[in-house]
């Protein structure tokens, strides 16, 4: 069937699908700037067009890029801008095998020429040998066990291995492996079911990493208020399908498995508003699914997730009492929330997930595996994009049900007391989250390292301070002094971060990677002395990443480089070598025991290292000025282990900032899957400038093989 743009009215029993009165226009003045060369849509035809042209000439390309004889490109996807230039985004492949992380962009100009390439690793791929040792039972039983022994989710249930096959590790450093790349599935403990892929390295069967592939929010269903739907008539019933998108929602009546049944209904109007008609659910997932579908089509360009005009199925009432929403590669799924009664399936929850998608199918940033203590920074990335465009697709929609803000999830009250699950503005605000970028940004769960591009999001778009927006209050401090910044209308950051998204990160992009490809891109959409490119800039200048080499034309701002500590010292003996001085908590953690050596001196702080069930911490409480320009918190840490899993946490350890009164904040978390030599922790602490904090440092081991974690040279300067 022909597909169309949402919004025009569609022949038959397809009624067009309307929006409220729109509310696209940025808070804040847009500048002036030149038309942007944003990324074109196209039809369907067009795009498979453009694929298999770019398909034909993927062996030239490799040559081209000194790729070796046994590597070949495999097209993953085309991005075209109005002035004919393209950005073919590839996968590669080794005798035949997937190259995980050997994906790269290649920009070229309306005449075809190779102008900039944008590697995820910048390496041939060389492997000393290409037989497997392992074999595929093996690798499957490795995988099976290592699946079922996850600790932060409980451990899933009724793991199996679906799918093994051998493929090719290119590391960061160039060097590569031959593995087995086996899928495993099963459901953890609170019914989130678990899909990971798990690399068994081919020649001595030890898992080398793993991913988790679902990506799971929190949130709660909101009744969307009277809106239209494009439905469909078949078999002399209305479908809840729309014939314009292909999206489509079921009812999983409760289940965990299978794609659930086609909500039909014969009047064409669904659901009461009320959690009593299983309908109302599946409302608020058609519209959720069909608005974010028109948002990426007719704001940014994009043709559905996979770009090709097709869309997706949306299952409702999933589980029982499930709390949670996921995407799992191919879908949406929703459960109704604590005692079946609030299904979760608001607007920003929606659109969050379904961007899920979007993600995937362009930088498929690594989700890392959160349950197996494996945080990456793409991670951050992946679930910051989802709130970033889950916020865009709520304004886009002004719904007078659903005030538009720069919240998640904040008609919930998930924590009892009306609080949203997360703030843009002030990521800090949920108490986990992390407001700036800093080393400790690797050592968090993706739902909190996320907290500083959303930081970046907000202050590009509207600046930083107090401002009201809908009658909703913000005030978003800038980070490690770094000077105020004027936002740029959040249309206008929306363009830029999709353009990033799709044209500039590969799979294991950070947030250096994020900075330089934004401030490309707003160059590349509005100009380099643009105010678009200038609030990107500082933006992130605002949250402390470092500066790169892409860089606005006309600034002063030399930007952050890697933080150096300035203010006095707030810590009491934080080299240790006056012993406990300064310092309350468990006896023997300080010492000078030649065990493990210091960072510096004799003294250091050792947690762990015990073999046996035990529980450790340390803790001083320190007061930051009001007056201090900036606040930083720096020590150094080392971690080793004689654990040999290379996927469960069994010792833990963290590092915490609580104000007085207020909530714990972790900054940082290791375990025995973080074992490395001595390293420096940077922390930004200005949001707690006039207050009074504990910093503590705490850890857990269970009863057999030691961890030890070793701090030292604890510094705040304030």
């Amino acid at each position: 069937m022909k597909r169309t743009a949402l919004g025009l009215v569609a022949l038959g029993s397809v009624a067009a699908l309307t929006f409220g009165t729109p509310a696209d226009a940025a808070h804040v003045a847009a500048p002036k700037a030149a038309a942007p060369a944003a990324a074109m849509s196209v039809t369907p035809a067009t795009y498979a067009g453009q694929m298999a042209a770019a398909g034909k000439a993927a062996g030239d390309t490799a040559k081209s890029l000194g790729l070796g004889a046994k590597e070949k490109l495999v097209v993953k996807s085309v991005i075209t801008d109005p002035d004919g230039s393209t950005h073919t985004r590839y996968d590669r492949t080794y005798a035949g095998m997937k190259v995980i992380g050997g994906d790269l962009i290649v920009k070229r100009d309306a005449g075809g020429k190779i102008v900039d390439t944008i590697w995820n690793v910048e390496a041939k791929v060389s492997l000393p040998s290409g037989t497997a040792k392992v074999t595929d039972a093996g690798a499957r039983q490795t995988a099976v066990g290592h699946s079922a022994k996850r600790t932060k989710d409980g451990a899933p249930k009724q793991v199996k291995a679906t799918k093994s096959e051998q493929a090719v590790i290119l590391h960061a450093d160039g060097t590569a492996s031959l593995v087995r790349a086996v899928t495993t599935e099963g459901v953890a403990h609170n019914q989130t079911p678990s899909r990971q892929v798990v690399m068994v390295d081919a020649s001595t069967g030890a898992v080398i990493s793993s991913s988790e592939k679902i990506h799971a929010g929190t949130g709660r269903g909101v009744f969307v208020g009277s809106v239209s739907l494009s439905t469909t008539y078949s078999g002399g019933a209305y479908q809840l399908r729309n014939s314009t998108t292909g999206n489509y929602t079921t009812d999983m009546n409760n289940g965990t498995s299978g794609t659930g049944t086609q909500f039909t209904d014969s009047d064409d109007a669904w659901g009461t508003g009320s959690t009593s008609s299983r309908q109302s659910a599946a409302v608020d997932a058609q519209f959720g699914a069909d608005t974010t579908f028109a948002y990426f089509k007719n704001v940014l360009g994009r043709n559905g997730i996979w770009n090709n005009g097709t869309g997706a199925r949306s299952r409702v009432h999933y589980g029982n009492s499930y709390v949670n929403a996921f995407w799992d590669g191919t879908q949406m799924t929703y459960g109704d929330g604590r005692n079946n009664a609030a299904p979760l399936t608001e607007l920003d929850v929606a659109s969050h997930e379904m961007t899920h998608g979007v993600t995937e199918n362009t930088a498929n940033l690594d989700y890392g595996n959160p349950g197996a203590g494996r945080y990456v920074e793409s991670g951050g990335l992946n679930e910051a994009t989802s709130d970033i465009f889950g916020v865009a697709v709520e304004f886009h929609a002004a719904l007078p049900a659903d005030n538009p803000d720069y919240y998640m999830g904040e008609l919930i009250n998930l924590n009892g007391n009306g609080t949203p699950l997360r703030y843009m503005d002030k990521p800090s605000k949920d108490g986990v989250s992390l407001d700036c970028y800093s080393s400790s940004t690797i050592t968090v769960d993706p739902h909190y390292s996320s907290g500083p591009l959303n930081h970046w999001f907000y202050m590009a778009a509207e600046g930083s301070g107090s401002k009201t927006i809908n009658g909703v209050s913000y005030n978003s401090p800038t980070c490690g002094g770094a000077p105020a910044v004027t936002g740029a209308g959040r249309t206008n950051i929306e363009k830029v971060w999709y353009r990033t998204l799709s044209t500039k990160l590969t799979t294991s992009s950070n947030y250096r990677a994020a900075r330089e490809g934004a401030i490309k891109s707003a160059i590349e959409l509005y100009g380099s002395s643009s105010a678009v490119c200038t609030a990107v800039e500082k933006a992130f200048n605002a949250i402390t990443v470092p500066k790169g080499t892409a860089a606005c034309s006309g600034t002063t701002d030399p930007g952050p480089t890697d933080p150096t500590p300035a203010g006095s010292e707030r810590v009491t003996n934080g080299g240790f070598e006056s012993g406990s001085t300064g310092w309350t908590g468990t006896s023997g953690p300080i010492t000078n025991n030649t065990g493990r050596t210091a960072h510096s001196g004799s003294w250091k702080m050792w947690l762990g290292g015990n073999g046996t069930t035990s529980s450790e911490y340390e803790q001083q409480t320190v007061t930051i000025p009001s007056t201090s320009t900036s606040a930083t918190l720096t020590y150094w840490v080392s971690v080793d282990s004689s654990e040999t899993t290379s996927y469960t946490a069994y010792d833990k350890a963290s590092v915490t900032v609580t104000p007085s009164g207020g909530t714990a904040r972790t900054v940082a978390s290791y375990s025995n899957l973080t074992k490395g030599a001595w390293k420096q922790v940077t922390v930004d602490l200005s949001a707690y400038k006039g207050q009074s904090v504990t910093l503590k440092f705490s850890a857990t081991e269970d009863s057999s093989a030691q961890t030890s974690f070793v701090f030292d040279d604890v510094s705040i300067k304030a």
